[in-house]
């Protein structure tokens, strides 16, 4: 037999008020921003020969990159 629908067995969530994030969203938007960090600083202290040394000035914009995510996952933060 089916069961039926009552107010009290769903969840009510009040209009205007955003869910809260996931455990995860938190390290890896900080994690992001730092790997990004680092990925920039390994390609100057590396004489621009490292993280890849095949694209060369490509670093760069890998590096920004990875950060430009994690700073962009705190506009999704609450």
């Amino acid at each position: 037999m089916a069961r039926a629908d009552k107010d009290d067995d769903r969840l009510v969530q009040p209009e205007g008020e955003a869910a809260p994030n996931p455990v995860w969203f938190k390290p890896i938007m900080l994690g992001l921003m730092l790997i990004g960090l680092v990925w920039i600083i390994v390609f100057y202290l590396s004489g621009q020969a490292f993280p890849i040394p095949q694209i060369g000035p490509w670093n760069l914009a890998i590096g920004f990159g990875i950060a430009f995510i994690g700073f962009l996952m705190t506009t999704r933060w609450r």
